[in-house]
């Protein structure tokens, strides 16, 4: 079931009052849908997500409701805690979760997950992102000040962090280090690719990279490009490949260093390596 209900408040009332009056829903139903993030609240020149079950409305309120059952029933892996520095923390990302949610629901982002697990509760900004299909190093802002500061620290390229990924073929062919500058989407892009092992019956070299540019699937393809297609790569990798469920895109950030703008002190972080990319694990595959 996917509808959408936008919802003028007349007289002073709840969300789930006026929505159970205008749909079959269940109560149960409405406050699943409202706490993953289906509720919108538009008041004024603002529209925000709204899970205030008990808020009472007024009049002029508007109330946008976006149901979408498929949508609503998504689950993902659960995201683990790499450190927590108070002004932000560092989380390791799985494959599936989004960096961002939509109108219809943000219960499988990396924010509203931080937002609900971390003790003590504090309020999250997402200051980079990661793909989808991606996993790896997210960091998490949790104040605007904190968020803000961070968010230039990648803006102006003023961290290093590194990616391990998959790929077909033997990357020591290349050299070492490869340097890749093609263009993305008309602008510039340079990466640098460094073969870290190849596994021969498979066929695989596990390699790390660095971007000096963040360009929209900017690893994917310019691995792609060089004929080094990423294992696990629907989009972007070889069409003729055949990957079975278990197997996700072998793209990883495994790890992020920078001076922190609000200390001062210089920070490293780096995930633990069972959770990093791994040509024997996936060559059982």
């Amino acid at each position: 079931m996917k509808f959408e209900l936008h919802l003028k408040v007349t007289t002073p009332t709840t969300a789930i009052q006026l929505l159970s009056s205008h749909c079959n829903l269940t109560t149960a139903e409405l406050k699943r849908a409202i706490t993953k993030g289906a509720l919108w609240l538009e008041k004024g020149q603002y529209t925000k997500r709204f899970r205030r079950l008990k808020k009472t409305l007024f009049a002029d309120d508007i109330l946008h409701f976006y149901y979408d059952e498929k949508i609503l029933s998504q689950q993902v892996t659960a995201a683990q805690l790499i450190a927590d520095e108070g002004d932000y923390s560092l989380w390791y990302k799985p494959y599936g979760m989004l960096s961002q949610g939509s109108k219809w629901s943000d219960h499988c982002t990396i924010y509203r997950w931080v937002e609900s697990q971390l003790t003590p509760a504090r309020p999250t900004f997402v200051v980079h992102r990661l793909d989808r299909a991606a996993s790896g190093i997210m960091l998490i802002a949790h104040s605007k000040k904190a968020a803000k500061q961070l968010s230039q620290l990648f803006e102006h390229h003023q961290l290093e962090k590194y990616y391990y990924i998959i790929c077909h073929g033997n990357h020591f062919k290349r050299p070492q280090p490869d340097k890749i500058t093609l263009p993305i989407m008309g602008k510039s892009a340079n990466s640098i690719f460094r073969c870290l092992a190849y596994h021969n019956e498979q066929n695989m070299s596990l390699i790390e990279v660095n971007i000096g540019s963040g360009r929209k699937h900017q690893i994917r393809k310019h691995a792609a490009a060089i004929g080094y297609p990423v294992v696990g790569d629907r989009l972007h990798g070889d069409k003729k490949q055949q990957y079975p469920d278990n197997i996700n895109l072998q793209l990883c950030a495994v790890s992020l260093a920078f001076t922190c703008p609000l200390t001062g002190k210089k920070r490293a972080y780096q995930l633990d390596k069972s959770l990093m990319p791994n040509l024997n694990k996936l060559a059982a595959n």
